[in-house]
Order: structure tokens, then sequence, then C-alpha cells
């Protein structure tokens, strides 16, 4: 299977997910990070997802699953570990036109969730189409040791840098050259280390005067 890879906007969209164990407990806990209204079925929910539901952040059905759970959904993930349970939400999702996702069961899904290593705005994403989860999971280890948090800070100063730019009815092509100065310098490393004084002193050599890191982000 060959899959097209794309992030989803799934901001207040109605998300179902099926089965409350741990597996259904941390897709909730993926779905609710980008902002999705989530919808759970479960005659038995994990504690977790109780106190999600008793502040308010979800929304439980403590009953069995039904067909008619799909109606108003954007996608539905199944996360039992009843096998006829599963087919059963692929089929409703199929005739539905929904976007259905079946833990450890990429045969009978239309969309598969990809190893994750998320640092703020940066999202790297690993796939192995299905086939081994256990080398997308190695994969996201090693690259969340070389990925650490200064790279969403980074994220955060390139972003305001690109607002400012803007605001000053720079053409969007021209910022080409000077973000990848930024990116080829040492701004990463210097921010890891906090060394601000050496942070300031490059965007100055960069970009000229009226960007400190300490008035962007």
């Amino acid at each position: 299977m060959k899959y097209c890879p794309v992030h989803l906007d799934i901001k207040n969209r109605n998300c179902l997910i099926v089965g409350g164990g741990a597996v259904g407990t941390r897709k909730v806990n993926t779905l609710m990070e980008c902002g999705a209204h989530v919808i759970v079925v479960s005659p038995d929910p994990t504690p977790q997802l109780t106190r999600l539901v008793s502040d308010g952040s979800i929304t439980l059905k403590k009953r069995a699953y039904r067909s008619d759970d799909l109606n108003g959904m954007f996608l539905v993930i199944g996360a039992t570990d009843d096998e006829s349970l599963n087919r059963q939400i692929s089929k409703d999702a199929e005739r539905a036109h929904i976007l259905c996702n079946i833990a450890d069961r990429p045969e009978i899904c239309n969309f598969i969730l990809p190893s994750i290593v998320s640092r703020g705005d940066l999202v790297i994403t690993i796939s192995t189409s299905g086939k081994s989860p256990a080398l997308a999971k190695h994969l996201r280890q090693k690259l969340e040791t070389q990925f650490g948090r200064e790279y969403a800070d980074f994220l955060l100063l390139m972003g305001a840098i690109r607002e400012k730019l803007l605001s000053q009815a720079h053409e969007p092509e021209a910022h080409k050259t000077l973000f990848n100065q930024l990116i080829d310098s040492d701004l990463i490393q210097l921010m890891q280390t906090g060394k601000t004084k050496e942070i300031n002193s490059l965007l100055y050599k960069i970009l000229g005067d009226g960007y400190k890191i300490e008035a962007l982000i």
C-alpha cells in the first residue's frame, strides 16, 4: 500500500474514538492536542478518560458502539480488542465516507497514524506504511534525541521574524536568503544554550536593527 502523506486540520471537528482502554486513551490525547472535539464510546473507560469527561474536555457515551455514532463525525478511530467490532466500524465508516483508522489493522483503514516527534510547531512524522511499527518507533526514539525543545523556540522566532518582515512590506521571495542564512547559522545551538547576547548579535548581523529575541518571542 502506498499512502499519501497528509497533515489534517481537525480543530473543532467531531472525532470519534471507539474503545476506552489504554490504546483508546492514547488516541484521545493525540486528537485533543490537535484541537479536536473528541467523543468516546466505551462501556468501560479508563480513569484518565473519566477525568477528562469530568472536566469537560471530551464527551463520553458509556455504552457499546452503534452505527449511528458515526453521524456527524469527521473521522473515527477503532481502538477495541474485538476484531468483529473493529471490522464493523470500518464497514460503517466506508458506507458513510468517513475517515477511519483501526488500531493495528492497516488492512481495514483508509488512513494510518504515523509515529510522531513533536516540538512545538515542528511535527516530524514517521511511517513504514504499516509494515513495521517497531521500526517506526525506533526511528522516532532516535529523532527525539536529535530534535530538542530548542527547535520549538527556533520556530517561534522564525515565525515572529517572518511576521515582522511582512509588516515592513518586504516581498516574500526576498526573505528566502535571510531565512537560509538563519537556518545555516549557529542560531539553533545558541538558543539551546540560552546565549541571548550572541543570538542578538547574530540577528543584527543577518537582519539589521530592530531584531532582538526578547522582543520577538
